[in-house]
Order: C-alpha cells, then structure tokens, then sequence
C-alpha cells in the first residue's frame, strides 16, 4: 500500500508559527525599549470623564417675574492618584490657601478615592477662575469643574424661597442620584419641589494630555450624555407685594401673610426680621448662616408658618360664627357689658350698652363674646358643658386651626387648640365654662399660626370655605398643577348665611365712625378687618389684624403681626391697609402712612412710637 510522508509539512507549520512569534516578539522589543512614542502616548493622553451638571430650574412669581436664576461658577477638582511632582506653593498661591490647608484638603481627597475625582476648592467666581486657569497646566491631578449657583435679582423671600447647599451624608443615604460634592434643597421651595428643579446630570468623556490640556472628546462624543435642565416652576407670590410687605415690616418683629381667597395661592409671606438670600449662596454661605443663626433677633426662623400667637379678639369672629351656627346666639342677641368693671372678664375700653353682635364685633367687645362662649358650652341641647365643648371644637378645627395645611409651605407648625382630654388631665375632670373662659376672646391655650390666621379671613371672605393655602401655582409644561389636593375646597361647619353679619361688621371696623380701624378706610376699596391686641407675659402687647378686600369680590386676604407693638390699630391695622391698596391699585396714595410704617423702628427704639 503507498504511504504518504507529511513530515515536511509539519516543519514548514511548525516554522511559519516559529516566524510569526519571533515578529510578535521583535516588534514588542522594538515598541517597548528602541521605540518610546507609544509609551509617550499612553501616558500623554488620558481620559476624563467630566460631569455634566444640569442648570436649576428658574423660579418665576406669578407674573412671570424671575425670582431665581443661575449663575455660573467654578469647582477645582483633585484626583490624588495624578498628583505627581507637583509644586505646593503654585497650588496655594493660586487657590489662595496656606500648606497645612493644602495638606488637609489633599488628605480628604485620598480618605474618599485614589482615583475618583473629589472637590478640592468650591464655588470659585467667575473673576478669580481666570488666573487659575492660566496656570492650571503646570499642575496634574486638578482641573476645573463647572457649576452654576443660585443669585436673586431681588433680595426678598428668602424664608419661602429657601437656599441649596452640598449634600451630606444622609442625603446620599437617602437617595442615589446624588454624589459627593452634588447641591441640593436645603429648604423652602428649593427642597420641596427638589425632584422638580434639579434636573438630570449628563456625562463627557475627554482626552487629557500630560499638561493637564483637554484634547477633546473621545470618539466624538458617541460615549457622551446630555444634562437635562430642571424644571421651571411659578409660584402665586406677587414679588412687588412680597418686597413692599418686607419694607413695611423693616426694623419690626412679626410676619405678613397674603392670600388670594379664590385659589388659596399666597401672595405674600413676610417674616421680619429676615435676610437677603444671596447671603447663602456661594463660599460665604457658611459664615454667613452662622452669623444669621447667632443673631438675637433669629431672622432665620420664618414666623410666618413657625410662629405661635394667641389670636386674641380676632379669635372672637370664629366664637360669633359658632355661636350662631349653634344657635346659642342670634343676629340681634344683646348682652350687657360694664367696661373695667366686668366680671369675669372686663373690657378694655368703654362704650354703649348692651350691644347686638355687630356691635361687639365694631367695638370688640370682651363680656360679650364671652356670654357668647358660655352659651355655646351651656347650650341646653347638651348633658353638659364638656359635649358642648366637644361640639366647639369640632366647629373651631374646620377652621383649619390646630393643624398643618400639609401643602409646600415651609417649616409649617400646627399651632395648638386644646380638645377636652387635656382640660381633662389638667383639671381631673372639673371644669366648665367659667374655666376655661380667658377661650372667649382668643387667648389661653389656645395659639395660631400667621398663616391660619390669614386663612380665617379666606374663609369669612369666601363665606365658609377655602383652598389649603400654597405657593406653587404651576409648573413648566404641566397644563395642570401637579398637586391636585391644592384644588380641593375645603368647607367649615358654618352655614354661609351667618357669615353676613360678621362681614358686615368687619367692614364697620373700618367705616363706621367707632371702628377700630376708622382711620385707614380707603374710599375706593371697601375692606374689612378686625383689629387683635394679644396679651404677651414678656413685653408689650402684640399688635394683629386680619382684613380681606374688596368686600363683594375679595382678591386679597391677609393677617399682619407685629410683635410687642401695643394696640391691632397702631402697626397692624395700618400695615394691612397699605397691603390691601398696594396689591389692588398698584400703589399706596397715602405717602404719608406708608412713610411713618416704613421708618417706625420697634426693635431699636426703647419705646413704641
């Protein structure tokens, strides 16, 4: 049988693979040690993954008026694993810090990554990242960042608006969209719709050289994604009310709290002493919000929303609507009343008798709503004065007293109407009317906020009913607003008819010649309102006063409080008025007035003016 040889073809195989190996082999020999460009290139050219950040969205007024934009701003970053051969002194003379800050800052950075990039220095303007960039070349390991930073073309509404700040360790925990170094809400509407205005963040990948020049993008950018801007969003502020209400309220404690009766959306929300919010933004945010919250006066807290006050007489409008809803009174009901000398509790002042209820209402009359009081609790219908007591306070809480409105109102308290198990722990059991009487005319246990108090004059505006009150009024391309239950009609337990009288006489306080707040009656706009004098342990009186106009088609309802001040006519009556003309014809006729409000100083001054 004839046999094949294939010996010969097995060298030829074993050679052409001898061959090629020995190319592999000399063409890696000839890259590696004769020929270093390829070397050079691998450590010339790096690349960088650079985090797009997106642009907040703007926040508008409801005019359309830009409350808040974005400005841009400069991040230095540090990646420790690429800071070779570097010189110190360049670093701080150029970053203006000294070595042992450099030192820390370096050892921060290696404590979060080798090899991620981690801030190094924050927040740089636009005026000194200039110079850095100049030099930036001659140091590896550190290139800039950029960011944009939140400014305010008016210095108003800082508690509302609230401010950003750089994420910490539990909003990381909280929530992984966001990395070391990310800014976030702190507070105000900037935390409460923070899913909304922060965006998305994109991602670029770039080529490096060894003098830390950017090259360009890898691949074109095939690898790259695109930042999505946030939302814009508008709210129901009027920023010309906003500003004139902090004007009015310069050199004075207390708040002011406007809301448009139709919507519930709020037009004003003053809290005095306040802040420039630019003071929280950028490098001096720290310092700065240290100093704001070492300041005496604590113009951090918004006293709007966190503030509690007794509401004193203005209280007694919501003891009239339950008296009559009740049937415990009647429209024409009359009660005597012996000024200083009334007991169990005396009037401040001294005027005819008896009086009906609109009468009480125009003179504020203490005995009166006292009887009131005594007989809504007392009313026959009831075992005892403890149901009628228990029926009281379920009429008072649909007032939305004693409890949050749950909106995106910032650092909301529910202020405090006591129900009958805490008179019942206080006093075992035994206690009536005659009690808890100091109830009657709106002080005792019980303690609003600003803002429930401006939404009692929503409500006798409206006859009965309001909208939870809130700032967002919509949002950038939703049709709709994007809280429903901001649409939801709230209706009290008080029937709309007994509203008529007591919007009667609260258009007496300002126009009939004993009215509490006669001399701020405005010819062309017909307002109604009721002065408070809250009784306060520490210093002078409280000075309140809730309003809304124009009385057949209310626009503006509102609550003023201005601490220590004395008498609800003398700051709070005055300042609601202005508020009232300002926001319905655009300006204030009365310089006059409007120059006393603005200049009164109640918090240097020794004594009231």
């Amino acid at each position: 049988m004839y046999s094949k040889d294939y010996s010969s073809r097995k060298n030829i195989i074993i050679g052409v693979f001898i061959l090629i190996a020995l190319t592999f082999i000399i063409r890696l020999f000839y890259l590696q040690i004769i020929d270093s460009s390829y070397k050079l290139s691998a450590d010339n050219i790096v690349l960088r993954k650079v985090r797009e950040y997106p642009p907040r969205g703007l926040i508008y007024d409801r005019n359309g008026k830009l409350l808040v934009f974005n400005e841009a701003a400069y991040d230095l970053l540090v990646i420790p694993r690429q800071m070779k051969n570097i010189d110190t002194s360049l670093i701080c003379e150029l970053t203006g810090i000294d070595k042992p800050t450099f030192i820390k800052k370096i050892k921060k950075a290696k404590r979060y990554s080798y090899y991620k990039p981690s801030t190094f220095i924050k927040q740089i303007s636009k005026k000194d990242i200039g110079s850095i960039q100049e030099k930036l070349y001659q140091i590896k390991g550190l290139y800039i960042q950029t960011r944009t930073l939140r400014q305010y073309p008016l210095p108003i509404a800082g508690h509302l608006l609230g401010s950003i700040g750089e994420v910490n360790n539990r909003d990381l925990e909280k929530d992984n969209f966001y990395k070391s170094g990310d800014y976030i809400g702190k507070s105000g509407i900037e935390n409460y719709y923070e899913k909304y205005l922060r965006g998305k963040s994109g991602m670029s990948i770039v080529e490096v050289d060894v003098h830390n020049r950017v090259k360009g993008s890898y691949s074109n950018g095939s690898f790259d994604t695109i930042a999505i801007a946030g939302q814009d969003i508008y709210l129901g502020i009027d920023a010309q009310l906003q500003l004139y209400g902090e004007q009015l309220m310069q050199n004075k404690k207390g708040s002011i709290v406007a809301i448009d009766p139709q919507s519930g959306e709020i037009l004003a929300l003053v809290s005095s002493p306040g802040y420039n919010p630019n003071l929280l933004v950028g490098r001096e945010r720290s310092p700065n919000y240290s100093k704001l919250l070492n300041d005496t006066l604590v113009p951090l807290m918004n006293r709007a929303t966190m503030g509690t006050y007794p509401p004193g007489s203005t209280f007694k409008m919501v003891n009239a609507l339950v008296g009559l809803q009740e049937k415990a009174i009647g429209k024409n009901s009359e009660f005597s009343c012996k000024g200083q000398l009334s007991k169990p509790i005396k009037c401040t002042h001294d005027h005819e008798t008896p009086l009906a209820l609109s009468g009480a209402i125009e003179q504020s009359c203490n005995p009166y709503f006292w009887n009131t009081f005594k007989n809504i609790l007392e009313n026959p219908k009831y075992d005892n004065s403890h149901t009628g007591y228990s029926n009281w306070y379920k009429n008072v809480v649909s007032f939305g007293f004693g409890k949050k409105f749950k909106t995106d109102i910032p650092f909301e308290v529910s202020g405090n109407i006591p129900n009958n198990d805490y008179f019942d722990k206080v006093y075992r059991g035994h206690w009536n009317a005659l009690t808890v009487r100091s109830l009657s005319i709106g002080q005792g246990e019980i303690l609003v906020t600003p803002i429930q108090l401006a939404n009692l004059s929503v409500i006798i505006a409206n006859k009965g009913y309001y909208y939870s009150p809130h700032l967002l009024v919509q949002m950038e391309g939703e049709k709709e607003d994007i809280m429903p239950e901001f649409k939801e009609k709230h209706i009290t337990t008080i029937e709309p008819d007994n509203f008529d009288i007591v919007r009667d006489a609260m258009l007496d306080v300002f126009e009939a010649d004993h009215g509490t707040a006669r001399w701020f009656v405005l010819d062309s706009i017909k307002q109604c309102g009721k002065t408070g004098t809250v009784q306060n342990p520490h210093g002078e009186d409280h000075s309140i006063f809730i309003a809304f106009a124009p009385m057949d088609n209310p626009k503006i309802a509102l609550s003023v409080i201005v601490e220590n001040s004395g008498f609800g006519s003398t700051w709070a009556a005055p300042i609601a008025s202005l508020m009232i003309e300002k926001y319905i014809s655009g300006k204030s006729q009365r310089t006059a007035l409007e120059k006393r409000i603005m200049e009164g100083d109640l918090i240097h001054n020794s004594k009231n003016e």
